[in-house]
């Protein structure tokens, strides 16, 4: 029997705090999570020999990607992620879905971008980006 889909709510984006025994805090006020956006390059190895004259490609690196969060912006709460704008060593985050599994993807990140909004007629959000450094682990 197939699954038709699994409800998006409550999947959390969380943050390690690099410690050794490390504790994962959930970014708090997340409304709409998106990526790692994996890719793949690829490299053109055609000759002047390729079969009917199609070109070739073989796979190259993979691109981990980016992950983006947008959040209710409450300062108080989400400083502290402003401040990894100033590190460049990654950081371990991870994306857990609401899945009976509780299904998990761990990866270390840069964050790269913050971006907060404040309209005079609505609330105080922000968009944070991260850059994907290394393979996810898939859990």
């Amino acid at each position: 029997m197939s699954v038709p889909g699994i409800d998006a709510f409550g999947t959390q984006l969380q943050r390690g705090d690099g410690g050794g025994s490390e504790v994962f805090t959930t970014i708090a006020n997340a409304t709409n999570i998106s990526g790692p956006g994996l890719a793949r390059n690829t490299i053109d190895v055609t000759s002047h020999d390729s079969p009917d004259s199609t070109m070739e490609f073989i796979g190259g690196l993979v691109d981990p990607g980016e992950v983006s969060v947008d959040i209710n912006y409450t300062p108080a709460l989400h400083d502290t992620l402003v401040e990894d704008l100033y590190d460049t060593d990654p950081r371990n985050y991870r994306l857990v879905f609401p899945d009976t599994a509780n299904t998990t993807w761990q990866f270390a990140a840069v964050l790269t971008g913050f971006e907060a909004s404040a309209p005079y007629d609505d609330k105080l959000s922000a968009t944070l980006t991260f850059k994907v450094s290394g393979k996810p682990t898939f859990l």
